[in-house]
């Protein structure tokens, strides 16, 4: 290790430790760190054994602190901690108010690790740009703790793919009105769901459940909250349209000579547009493949027909008109849509609700997305309990 220069102290250099009460020593640059050495400001201190004020000096000890990096290196302050004697024969060591008690890194540092924790990266990228090592960033990290959430009116719950502790699926609670996260869980399953929903007393005062079409949920908010309506998320109940359709062209598609194979693969996003949103020569080339199969013709319409219930208002006539759409896809002929309309049939009332509800769970598929990228960056997660507290810090 090189020592490359020695700073001389001034007021530019007080100013970049940006340390109060302290008075700098010496400052060493070497080739891969800053080293600064820094005493307290001598003043009286109280005994903490015996309550007296005492200024009389024992001795100094050095202790080699870490601080937040400086100029592309590492900061280490080398502190000439004092320890005074009192008169009733107690030695204790002076306040440091930089520097919390049992540990060797700064409190700016500490702050600076939570504060980077809050975003994607993974535990092991943090650890490297503070110069620490992986399991000293996880032992301040796993020191953090979160209060016990209330129940807000709107309630949101969803599961992403987290693959932690022996479990595939991981559920996540939301307040979709004030956009913020209420929990994770380990699992989706009744007896989980149900033993964390107990301990909430205010209960009654949720008036919507939002889920997607897992029947565990729609039990479960019927079970723990008998004051809500359930709604049926517009996103899931939405795809399961354009699923029917996509699994009626992909049938066709398998029939079909190479060529057209190709063609209708790559034509696949301009089938899935609305018709009155496509320009002139686009709506042509549909037409020239709707008209290659009366398959793919009806599907297409029902897909076209069910789109336009969606810029309905009014619950009745949404009714109305999805009941009609429902028979009319029983009637088609074509299974995917028959098995969509049995789909919708069962969960009528929750899609019926939605449309009565601004409230959808679209803030939390964005926060599902932002949890991939952090279970990416780190490879996954093996610790649900870790892997909960990051989620929660990252939204907090």
């Amino acid at each position: 290790m090189k020592r490359l220069t020695k700073m001389p102290y001034n007021h530019i250099t007080e100013k970049l430790i940006r340390l109060q009460d302290v008075e700098i020593k010496n400052i060493e640059s070497f080739s891969d760190k800053n080293v600064i050495t820094i005493r307290m400001f001598r003043k009286p201190h109280v005994c903490p054994h015996c309550g007296k004020v005492t200024n009389r000096i024992h001795d100094y000890r050095k202790q080699s602190i870490k601080d937040i990096p400086a100029f592309d290196k590492q900061t280490i302050i080398i502190l000439e901690k004092r320890r005074y004697a009192c008169d009733c024969g107690k030695r204790f060591i002076e306040d440091v108010p930089f520097l919390p008690k049992y540990y060797r890194m700064t409190l700016r540092l500490i702050l600076k690790i939570m504060e980077s924790l809050k975003g994607t990266s993974s535990f092991t990228d943090i650890s490297k740009r503070f110069n620490l090592s992986v399991t000293t960033v996880m032992r301040i990290f796993d020191k953090v703790a979160f209060l016990k959430p209330k129940l807000p009116k709107v309630i949101a719950i969803d599961e992403f793919k987290g693959d932690t502790s022996g479990e595939k699926y991981q559920c996540i609670i939301t307040d979709p009105v004030n956009h913020k996260i209420i929990d994770i869980l380990p699992n989706r399953f009744a007896h989980s769901l149900s033993a964390y929903f107990k301990q909430f007393d205010n209960r009654d005062e949720v008036k919507i459940f939002i889920s997607d079409m897992w029947r565990t949920y729609a039990d479960i908010g019927s079970t723990y909250f008998k004051n809500s309506i359930l709604v049926v998320d517009k996103y899931h109940w939405i795809r399961q349209i354009f699923w029917a359709f996509e699994r009626v062209r992909k049938d066709l598609q398998k029939t079909l000579s190479k060529e057209y194979r190709i063609y209708f693969k790559h034509s696949r996003k301009l089938l899935m547009k609305r018709f009155s949103k496509l320009k002139e020569e686009q709506k042509q080339q549909v037409n020239v493949m709707l008209s290659l199969s009366p398959t793919l013709n009806t599907a297409y319409l029902l897909k076209e027909d069910f789109l336009e219930i969606l810029s309905i208002k009014d619950r009745n006539e949404a009714k109305e008109h999805l009941l009609k759409w429902i028979d009319w896809s029983k009637d088609s002929g074509l299974i995917p849509f028959e098995k969509c309309a049995n789909t919708m049939f069962n969960w009528l009332s929750g899609i019926l609700n939605s449309f009565e509800t601004p409230y959808t769970n679209g803030f939390t598929e964005g926060c599902n997305n932002k949890i991939k990228v952090l279970k990416r960056n780190a490879y996954g997660y093996s610790n649900f309990n870790r892997f909960r507290k990051r989620i929660l810090h990252m939204f907090s």
